[in-house]
């Protein structure tokens, strides 16, 4: 991190009037679902199922089986087909298994319920492993690891903060689900061993903040925090600092903090009093470009194709689709890829030709870095595939958030200059 640096965040338009007071779309699967056989970048994974093998909604197809453990769950009943490889939306081919849909949605509950409180602490990180509760709020990442042996933290942060422009599906699902919210976070905070739990949330978000604060009224130890509206103050290290005024190296353990996103509390409640995995997601589908821009409740595995198709399908002939928000989500050129359990939202913009000069050398790149890089000192570097500079400039810090091109006057896609020196320096740390 620079240690000059300017005010590594800024208000953006968030468009959430499209979206946030919209009726929920109930998307059905169609014939056919499949379901990613990936948790971030692992492939490790065992297919528990064989063709022609009957599932049922609920039943364990698959799990990761590597050095974290995440069960793969089927969204519908039906009939196994195989695998095929599909492009996910993290940018690869994937393989996916396919199950035909039989329409009957017929159920069965792959694990039991759990009390919290009379749990022990063990027993809830078990239970938050086998029953796949993962990040919802994008990266997917094993909730039960950020548990698991934890000494020494002080307080929970659940991260409702939902900043990326375009995106409610935490405010609309938290909204609909606030006794769910309520179990999850109650199981958190005793998972962690925390004496308190703050819930993160924008101060403009005028009607959720009483909502959320009435629902939590009998919890001493739980409260209400209002932050910024602000970019990127739902990145962890944004949001840990704006709290706690604490900065941390690699994990905010570090300072005595766990975070996890308000839709995983949610869907961990579920879990715990329903028996229930995820199976379906709340997706927010807005921008310039779609039709009826939405919240969606939608199985897993369905295209994003048929999302797009029941909010009205496209409204111009040359549009930008991105799997996630504008600022980090990723454009993929075919609707073909399908939602994940971490899946928040379809971006949808019309493709607009960006007309670019010369770097103006205004510095607002690196005063707006959250991470306190100097992108285009690193954009500089990745042009000459000068490694020891890049290296030194902790290129492999930055989080893709975007901002560095949103803020630039040039209108130089400088994130993606930054994403390439990352994947040239991990092409090299391989080799």
């Amino acid at each position: 991190m620079s240690l000059l640096t300017g005010p590594m965040r800024k208000h953006l338009n968030g468009h959430k009037e499209l979206t946030s007071h919209t009726e929920l779309i109930k998307v059905e699967a169609g014939s056919l679902v499949y379901i990613p056989l990936i948790n971030g970048n692992s492939k490790a994974v065992e297919v528990l199922v064989k063709e022609r093998d009957r599932v049922k909604v609920g039943t364990m197809v698959a799990k990761r089986n590597d050095h974290f453990t995440v069960p793969y769950f089927s969204s519908v009943s039906g009939t196994v087909v195989g695998t095929q490889k599909l492009m996910h939306a993290s940018l690869q081919p994937v393989d996916h298994l396919v199950i035909e849909n039989d329409g009957q949605y017929e159920q069965e509950q792959p694990f039991g319920t759990l009390d919290y409180q009379t749990a022990s602490n063990e027993e809830l990180v078990n239970f938050m492993m086998n029953a796949g509760i993962v990040g919802c709020g994008g990266a997917g990442f094993p909730s039960y690891v950020k548990y698991r042996g934890v000494k020494g933290i002080e307080l929970l942060i659940i991260n409702a903060v939902e900043c990326e422009p375009y995106i409610t599906a935490d405010y609309r699902n938290t909204s609909d689900h606030l006794q769910d919210l309520v179990t999850g976070v109650k199981a958190m905070l005793k998972m962690s061993g925390a004496r308190e739990a703050a819930i993160a949330i924008k101060k403009t978000k005028k009607d959720f903040i009483p909502l959320v604060a009435e629902a939590f009224k009998d919890c001493n130890n739980i409260r209400v925090h209002e932050v910024p509206d602000v970019y990127p103050m739902g990145w962890e290290r944004t949001l840990v600092y704006e709290i706690t005024k604490k900065r941390y190296e690699k994990l905010p353990g570090e300072v005595g903090v766990i975070v996890n996103n308000a839709t995983t509390a949610v869907a961990f409640g579920q879990a715990l009093t329903q028996g229930r995995p995820i199976v379906e997601k709340v997706v927010t589908v807005s921008g310039d470009a779609v039709h009826t821009p939405a919240n969606v409740l939608v199985p897993v595995g369905v295209k994003a194709a048929d999302v797009i198709a029941a909010c009205g399908g496209y409204s111009a002939e040359d549009v930008l689709l991105i799997a996630g928000g504008p600022m980090m989500g990723k454009t993929i050129t075919s609707d073909q890829f399908v939602i994940t359990p971490y899946s928040n939202a379809l971006t949808v913009l019309k493709n607009k030709p960006v007309n670019t000069v010369a770097c103006l050398r205004c510095g607002r790149c690196s005063d707006h870095c959250p991470a306190g890089l100097q992108p285009v000192r690193i954009n500089q570097a990745e042009k000459s595939k000068n490694v020891d500079m890049m290296a030194k400039l902790s290129v492999m810090d930055c989080i893709e958030c975007g901002m560095c091109t949103y803020v630039c006057p040039s209108k130089i896609d400088v994130t993606e200059g930054v994403r390439r020196a990352k994947r040239y320096m991990a092409l090299r740390a391989k080799k």
